[in-house]
């Protein structure tokens, strides 16, 4: 596959995002792995083919240099914590974290899902992107008991906003956001104490969630949630998913991998990523 042809294939953020700021997720089409990964799995730690992530995560390489040369993906080691990372042009790949920001043209933050949600976030003037891993763990965070928790958005904009030297009430109105597909509301099924956890100090949050068929189950909203968290730090200009049928990682097989979807009935799932990055010219 061409670079061009894989930027035909995956998802292109529709958001008013500054000149020379750039972001993709990619899809499962348009790789070389066998089933159950196929076939553009980039997780290196689903007992995939090392072979197969390689070339998969090498066209993904080759893409992002086709819209900004010298540009590279920097894969985490994703732990479901709020921990941010800062890039520069040295990072290394796989250090562990669930949330990455630079101002380095040409270094993607990355983040590969598979069910959770993948948050992209710059600012108006594309001095600074960022990206976050928010599944629920992470989006909860860790907090004591009845404080408010806060968990990988709060962090990472904290973060972000000390990247471009304001006060976060200053950044907040300057930053967009893109919510990238994730197990949807229908799909998403937790029990109480994801509820308690999400819902700990934001009794605003309870309004994701919907009662599920059997005592002690709930449907969560997580793109809902994320929305809301970010909404909650004034950040208000929020694209991408909205919690519709055509962004859910489970009802949508031929486009996204889905480990709630596949890891029971086939073993395992690949991962998908989204990235963003910023070159010379912003």
């Amino acid at each position: 596959m061409s670079a061009a042809n894989a930027f035909d294939d995956w998802l292109q953020p529709d958001w008013p995002a500054p000149a020379g700021v750039h972001a993709l997720c990619t899809t499962r089409r348009g790789g070389v792995s066998a089933a159950p990964w196929d076939s553009l799995n980039l997780g290196d730690h689903v007992g995939d083919s090392a072979h197969a992530v390689f070339e998969n995560r090498t066209r993904l390489q080759t893409a992002l240099r086709a819209r900004t040369p010298g540009a590279h993906a920097v894969f985490l080691r994703q732990v479901h914590g709020s921990d941010v990372l800062a890039l520069d042009a040295a990072t290394g790949l796989g250090l562990a974290a669930d949330a990455s920001l630079t101002s380095t043209p040409g270094v993607a933050c990355t983040i590969m899902v598979a069910d959770c949600l993948p948050v992209l976030l710059t600012d108006r003037s594309g001095q600074a992107v960022a990206a976050a891993h928010a599944g629920w763990r992470s989006l909860a965070g860790n907090a004591r008991a009845g404080a408010r928790a806060e968990g990988v958005l709060e962090n990472l904009f904290t973060h972000f906003a000390q990247r471009l030297g304001a006060a976060p009430a200053q950044v907040a109105g300057q930053t967009l956001a893109w919510l990238g597909p994730c197990i949807g509301p229908d799909a998403f099924e937790v029990g109480d104490e994801v509820r308690a956890a999400l819902c700990q100090g934001r009794p605003e949050a309870a309004q994701h969630f919907r009662a599920g068929q059997a005592p002690g189950k709930w449907l969560a909203d997580l793109a809902g949630l994320a929305r809301q968290r970010l909404e909650s730090l004034g950040i208000g200009a929020v694209y991408g998913n909205d919690s519709s049928a055509r962004w859910c990682t489970v009802g949508n097989p031929s486009a996204f991998f889905s480990h709630r979807r596949d890891a029971a009935r086939l073993g395992s799932s690949g991962r998908f990523a989204a990235c963003i990055w910023r070159d010379a010219a912003v």
